[in-house]
């Protein structure tokens, strides 16, 4: 079976090759500039707890060595604080403390992620590789990349990681229509010694002459921050002069005057928001910016090409290990275009009331603190701005039977990160053991950490349950945990590799549990492996 190409080796595309490696699958990443992650301490990301995990889950150590999880969040109104919330770094489930994102510079993430590819055999980099041509059959790909790495390379499947000028966008043939210039935002990073370090403030209206509108504050390790200054979207150009001058005004406004300061980069981005028609054409997908532009009110567009990534990879593993239904195939588009389409629909509904011009302000509590809580869910992963996305229309979705029961995580969310005990009676947590090419069974057993494991998987409802797990029709993990949100004991919880829930049981129902891995897979795959080998032959 042919490896799996990624066209494009930015934190997407890297991830993308190595999620696919964590679950078997070879992957050709063809990079079309290697030479190009420059280092600009200006240019950062903020990730998400899920988003975090899965990255570490990779082999990516850049968020623990060079990212800083932020310990509280402010808003602050011309000199009124608004909201103060502290974030955990590990929050119990249910507790009402939000996770704390990661902030990291985009190029020591960029780093991470290469250096992890660099340790993984079944990741291939080819480079300077630009293509020029994409052809698809019923087996596979074929794309040729021109000089100066004029190659011919065959896929079993292609995905266009390369950005938001894609080659591979084009070359489907697929149009991304959009706004542009949403927001525009005037960045600078720097060294100093502020009040309340760790935590990120939100700073509106603020009372000095260059402040403008707003100016976010955001925390790195070793005392650097990143400072953003909300410009007009068609305003004229911020000069070297006047960004510092922002970055004098600005630090003397929170602190009473002007503390000693390293400047370290400085720079001026546009946001768009876009959205790709199709992310599917046959046996190649778009992902990450090839797909779709966000970014405005404090979105990620990052966090949501990651995403993408940890959705797609399971199904192309699924796929390439065992042949895969168009329903499984089609579910990548059908998940991710409706999450992405609906955080835009937020963000353009929100921008009216938060940046004024009337539209739906009048419908919405015109309030600083309501108008804040918007914000807030773009910057912290909450809410519809912000919060990890929910397939529970997916086509994937198995039809509700008597046998559901209610737990805190709806079906089609993303699960809770409780601690289970695994098959060799370790205990871990679950999102360790997501991402691995097989669903996950989770039965909630209360009183289980008291016993030697010997003697509880021959005990209650386990031989039953672990013989349903062993006929289901995709590989699958069985765990036990003492406890998750909302459950009941002896409730059973099916869980995709990328975290989502499928369904909740109330006890061991080996027909539903089929039914449900069943149509997680999309139904009975209708290409087998050995029938596309057989294809490639001929």
């Amino acid at each position: 079976m042919d490896p799996v190409i990624v066209v494009g080796a930015g934190p997407v595309g890297l991830a993308l090759s190595l999620a696919l490696a964590a679950q078997g699958v070879p992957s050709v990443l063809l990079d079309e500039d290697p030479e190009s992650d420059e280092t600009r301490p200006a240019r950062t990301v903020v990730l998400r707890e899920e988003t975090a995990a899965f990255l570490e889950r990779l082999g990516c150590k850049a968020l623990r060595d060079e990212g800083l999880r932020w310990s509280g969040w402010r808003s602050v109104r011309r000199r009124q604080l608004v909201r103060e919330l502290p974030l955990g770094e590990d929050p119990v489930p249910g507790s009402g403390v939000p996770a704390a994102p990661v902030h990291v510079p985009q190029h020591a993430l960029v780093r991470g992620l290469r250096d992890a590819v660099a340790a993984q055999e079944l990741v291939r980099t080819a480079g300077p590789s630009r293509i020029d041509t994409l052809e698809q059959d019923p087996a596979g790909v074929t794309v040729h990349t021109r000089e100066p790495g004029s190659t011919w390379w065959r896929g079993s499947y292609l995905v266009g990681c390369d950005g938001a000028r894609s080659t591979v966008r084009k070359l489907l043939d697929i149009r991304f229509p959009g706004r542009t210039a949403v927001e525009r935002h005037a960045v600078a990073a720097l060294r100093a010694e502020l009040p309340r370090p760790g935590e990120a403030v939100l700073h509106r209206s603020p009372p000095w002459r260059t402040g403008g509108a707003e100016v976010t504050a955001r925390p790195l390790p070793d005392d650097v921050w990143r400072l953003d200054w909300l410009l007009p979207a068609r305003g004229e150009l911020v000069t070297p002069d006047a960004l510092v001058t922002r970055v004098r005004d600005t630090l003397a406004g929170w602190c009473g005057e002007t503390p000693p300061y390293e400047l370290l980069d400085t720079g001026v981005y546009t946001l768009h928001h876009r959205l790709a028609r199709r992310w599917r054409v046959k046996r190649s997908f778009l992902a990450g910016d090839a797909a779709h532009l966000l970014g405005a009110l404090g979105t990620q567009g990052l966090d949501e090409g990651l995403r993408d990534a940890e959705n797609l990879a399971w199904k192309l593993a699924l796929a390439w290990h065992h042949g895969a239904s168009d329903a499984l195939l089609d579910s990548y588009q059908a998940e991710r275009r409706a999450a992405v389409a609906a955080r835009l629909r937020a963000a353009d509904q929100s921008l009216p009331i938060l940046r004024g011009g009337g539209g739906l302000r009048t419908l919405v509590p015109g309030s600083a603190r309501g108008h804040d809580t918007l914000l807030m869910d773009g910057h912290l992963g909450c809410g519809p701005l912000g919060a990890p996305p929910s397939y529970a229309l997916s086509p994937l979705a198995p039809a509700r039977t008597e046998a559901h029961t209610s737990v805190g995580t709806p079906p089609g969310a993303p699960v809770a990160d409780v601690r289970v005990t695994a098959p060799d009676g370790t205990p871990v947590r679950l999102r360790e053991r997501l991402g691995q090419e097989r669903l996950l069974v989770v039965l909630v057993a209360p009183g289980t950490g008291v016993w030697d494991r010997r003697h509880w998987m021959r005990a209650g409802v386990m031989p039953r349950l672990a013989e349903a797990v062993a006929a289901l029709p995709v590989k699958a993990e069985l765990l036990v945990a003492e406890s998750y949100p909302g459950a009941s004991a002896h409730t059973v919880l099916l869980v995709r590799p990328d975290g989502h829930l499928v369904e909740a049981f109330g006890g061991v129902r080996p027909a539903e549990l089929f039914a449900a891995a069943d149509a997680v897979r999309g139904g009975a795959a209708r290409t087998s492996v050995r029938a596309d080998r057989t294809a490639d032959v001929n």
